[in-house]
């Protein structure tokens, strides 16, 4: 299992780093899967409701009324109707890739064992409703999937008659038939809608609309795609008649040949076993999890940014229970809680500079606490050397920070780059720890935490608290965000931050730290 994630996980990251040489970070489509599954949703739903205008569902004129959109309607119904089936084949392709990819970086254990779950109904749901699509054209291939599909539903004891036997001749096919297809191929997507929010309920603010420069993109190509390659029906199909060679639709399609030629036992045994095995892979094995983060009263005026900040819907604000006169606490809930850390990041009260008391934050990570973030940081400041010292801050999913370290670049890894307070880039400069500071992690718009990369933007752009101070001279200080095959990038920004350092005026850089009481100096910070 996890070689299967390593590789694919490679995979990703090569797959990334190349469509982030041809689209700006926020337009990867590779790190917007789950916005276009549902942008490709609102397509397939207003393309279908235009087709449902002009479609008979009677059982002789299903065929022509299909015909008679695609060859007479060319210009509107005819590319909705190849509008409508690439967009479905397009939602296949993400689906497939967003579930291939949140098991490649092991994002479905764990606390995430609820987005997984929910998602498979999903996707089967998505795979039913697409095959009952093809039915209502009522071709060849129509044929041939109505054939096998029924004829493998009837080795289930659930039917009191074989349902098969509606195919076996054209007298035994009835209109209604297609009147139940219809009500199948709305419903079953409308189910999964309803799913899929519940899919989403454990995930703050979700990112449900891809950026409108890839929307736009991604909308112009089907269209071109609808124009060049229309979509185009086989022969009627013919009930008096066996089909013959049908040409399938891979993304849907793909198991109608096992279907077909393998024992109906076999074929339902692997089914309900894969099912089984995708419902189960969240405990297989069990993700070992670090611990929640905590929160310390002690510390904690109730202010909130903790609760704003998580993006997994962890922290709620309750009464307080301490009996002091702030109004609420934070609470945690252990069950949603990834420790990524961004709580920590977030609090006001997480804060180097304290030296009269122990550096303990409102809310931290029991694993990874700020007294230890700020004895690696102190650590890794005394030995460097050299005239052009760098701090480098990273993240566990981030590049290879091994790769960096020298005598004059130290490194200090975070579990995500959102842990980091901006104060810390004011502690390292302004007690001149090292001369600049380099902030890396995940691709940009694509961070293993969901919102480090933002909120940390937004820190130093001071769009959100805690925001770096004014004092903080922001030409020390660069950011990498470069993806965990990134360490060739990340090098080549050090080196420029370097080459700068060695070009500014004396005056630029921070004075060495002053030398005072401890009371003094909390003072001066405070």
């Amino acid at each position: 299992m996890n070689m299967a994630r390593l590789m694919l996980r490679r995979g990703f990251n090569v797959a990334e780093g190349v469509l982030g040489q041809v689209f700006p970070p926020a337009w990867n489509p590779m790190l917007n899967l789950g916005a276009l599954g549902f942008f490709f949703y609102w397509i397939i739903t207003v393309s279908g409701i235009y087709i449902y205008i002009f479609f008979d569902t009677g059982v002789l004129n299903a065929y022509a009324s299909i015909e008679y959109m695609t060859h007479e309607q060319w210009y509107l119904a005819g590319i909705m109707r190849s509008f409508h089936r690439y967009a479905s084949d397009a939602l296949i392709l993400v689906m497939m890739l967003h579930l291939l990819r949140e098991f490649a970086r092991d994002r479905y254990r764990g606390v995430r064992w609820f987005s997984w779950v929910t998602g498979v109904p999903i996707m089967v749901m998505v795979f039913v409703a697409g095959i009952s699509g093809y039915w209502l054209v009522w071709d060849k291939l129509a044929q041939y999937i109505a054939i096998v599909s029924t004829e493998w539903l009837d080795m289930l004891p659930i039917f009191g008659e074989p349902i098969a036997r509606n195919f076996l001749s054209p007298d035994a096919l009835e209109s209604r038939f297609f009147t139940l297809m219809i009500f199948m191929h709305i419903a079953i997507p409308l189910i999964a809608l309803v799913i899929l929010w519940v899919h989403l309920q454990r995930v703050a603010k979700p990112r449900i609309n891809p950026p409108r420069g890839l929307a736009i993109s991604v909308f112009a190509a089907l269209i071109a795609l609808s124009l060049v390659h229309p979509a185009l029906s086989q022969a009627p199909a013919d009930l008096a008649v066996v089909p013959g060679k049908v040409g399938l639709d891979w993304f849907y399609l793909p198991l109608f040949p096992a279907l077909e030629t393998l024992p109906g036992s076999l074929t339902w045994g692997m089914s309900a076993c894969l099912l089984a095995i995708m419902i189960a892979m969240p405990w297989l094995p069990p993700l070992k999890r670090a611990r929640p983060a905590a929160v310390d009263l002690a510390n904690c005026n109730g202010c909130a940014r903790c609760f704003h900040d998580c993006p997994y819907n962890a922290i709620s604000m309750v009464a307080r229970s301490d009996g002091t006169a702030f109004e609420r606490e934070p609470a945690v809930n252990p069950d949603l809680c990834v420790s990524c850390g961004l709580c920590a990041g977030a609090c006001p009260t997480s804060m180097p500079f304290r030296r009269l008391s122990e550096l303990s934050p409102g809310i931290d990570l029991p694993d990874r606490t700020m007294a230890q973030l700020r004895d690696l940081t102190e650590t890794a400041a005394r030995n460097l050397t050299g005239t052009e010292r760098i701090m480098v801050f990273g993240c566990d999913t981030g590049p290879d920070l091994a790769e960096v370290s020298s005598k004059s670049v130290g490194v200090v890894p975070l579990v995500c780059i959102g842990q980091l307070p901006p104060a810390f880039i004011d502690y390292v400069l302004s007690r001149n720890l090292a001369d600049g500071v380099v902030l890396t992690g995940c691709r940009e718009n694509s961070c293993n935490a969901r919102c480090g990369i933002e909120w940390t933007n937004s820190r130093l752009a001071g769009e959100r608290d805690p925001h770096l101070r004014a004092r903080v001279p922001r030409d020390l200080l660069r950011t990498a965000w470069v993806g965990a095959t990134g360490g060739r990038q990340l090098h080549h920004a050090l080196q420029a931050l370097v080459r700068e350092l060695k070009d500014a005026d004396v005056d630029v850089r921070p004075a060495p730290a002053v030398k005072c009481p401890p009371t003094a100096c909390e003072a001066v910070d405070a």
